[in-house]
């Protein structure tokens, strides 16, 4: 009998995350740190925890896992772990070491696709050029998966995702609209000419934000996953009062979206988004562009701002170790409509 992890699971992949407006009430009175040594924690909603090591050396640590988004369990381990490693890489790290979190419903599953999880985040792991190195595990009435990552990177390097500034161009590495293709998995509704795309971006390590990180004038960088590409830019554009223009029709975008939404295949993640900063949000008025861009992405592609002067630079990164990774100017920057995205 064929298993299908989808269906042991209310949720998938980063639209499991909790609401943005329901996360900021869980945190409420929560952000005291008792040591100068922490630059980032979760005041800034950023990508990983920030910890001064000496002079010039800083420990990240980041801890990411969720439900199968996929029905293949190779396939989900391998995309739970290239989620979590990210986080290192959107500050602009060098990962170094992973523990593995692990649910299992031991009365539904067999062990040995739980072994197969494993199997497919060992290879990613090693990709990224480390070691699985531990963890933990429960017994969960639904299966659950992911890593606790560390890495290192040095302190002029260290990327934010609330430093941009007005001006700046911004980009986007990966296609957006992985929550729908995932629902429309999800729901057998994915047409055959479109299977294994999400899966291919989902796998794909962000590594050439460690590269990206060597150049001065990007401001900032972070990785769009569960609150949608509209979420992860309001966190980047809110703590400065800047506001930012996207252009819609550049944006890069799997195939098929429009018809799997009129399809009803939308993650509830994607409405639960849109509930908690809808009201930021200008040009959203119809079902397709508010679908678009508060689809909640797993493992999706890094969001930067950088200074137009930057920009020569930024090509000559993805030219020299990018490999088949590209980018797509989105929009940009701007003081107008502080705390606002315009889409245009």
């Amino acid at each position: 009998m064929e298993i299908r992890l989808t269906q042991f699971s209310h949720g998938a992949g980063c639209g499991c995350k909790l609401a943005p407006g329901v996360l900021t009430d869980i945190l409420k009175g929560n952000m005291v740190f008792p040591t100068a040594n922490i630059l980032v924690g979760n005041s800034d909603r950023d990508d990983a925890a920030a910890y001064l090591l000496g002079q010039d050396q800083v420990l990240l640590s980041t801890t990411d896992f969720f439900m199968p988004v996929v029905d293949d369990a190779y396939d989900f381990g391998r995309i739970a772990a290239a989620n979590a490693i990210s986080d290192i890489y959107a500050m602009g790290g060098r990962p170094i070491l992973a523990l593995a979190i692990l649910g299992w419903p031991i009365a539904k599953l067999p062990v040995e696709i739980a072994n197969q999880v494993i199997a497919g985040a060992r290879a990613v792991a090693a990709e990224a050029e480390i070691t699985i190195a531990g963890g933990h595990s429960i017994d969960s009435e639904e299966p659950i998966f992911g890593l606790a990552v560390n890495g290192l990177v040095s302190a002029k390097n260290l990327r934010r995702n609330s430093t941009a500034e007005a001006g700046d161009i911004l980009l986007l590495t990966k296609p957006l609209g992985i929550g729908i293709h995932s629902t429309a998995i999800k729901k057998s509704l994915l047409k055959k000419e479109h299977e294994g795309l999400a899966v291919k971006q989902m796998t794909t390590l962000n590594k050439i934000g460690h590269a990206l990180a060597d150049i001065p004038g990007l401001h900032a960088m972070t990785d769009v996953t569960g609150f949608g590409l509209a979420g992860h830019l309001l966190e980047m554009i809110t703590p400065r009062k800047l506001g930012a223009k996207v252009e819609f029709e550049k944006l890069p975008l799997l195939p098929g979206l429009e018809d799997y939404i009129a399809e009803k295949a939308v993650p509830g993640g994607s409405d639960r988004n849109f509930r908690s900063f809808g009201d930021r949000l200008r040009g959203t008025e119809d079902d397709y562009r508010r679908s678009v861009v508060c689809d909640p992405q797993t493992s999706g592609g890094l969001l930067v701002a950088v200074k137009p002067d930057s920009l020569a630079a930024v090509e000559k990164v993805f030219r020299e170790t990018g490999g088949n990774a590209g980018f797509h100017i989105i929009g940009g920057i701007t003081t107008e409509n502080p705390g606002v995205i315009s889409l245009v």
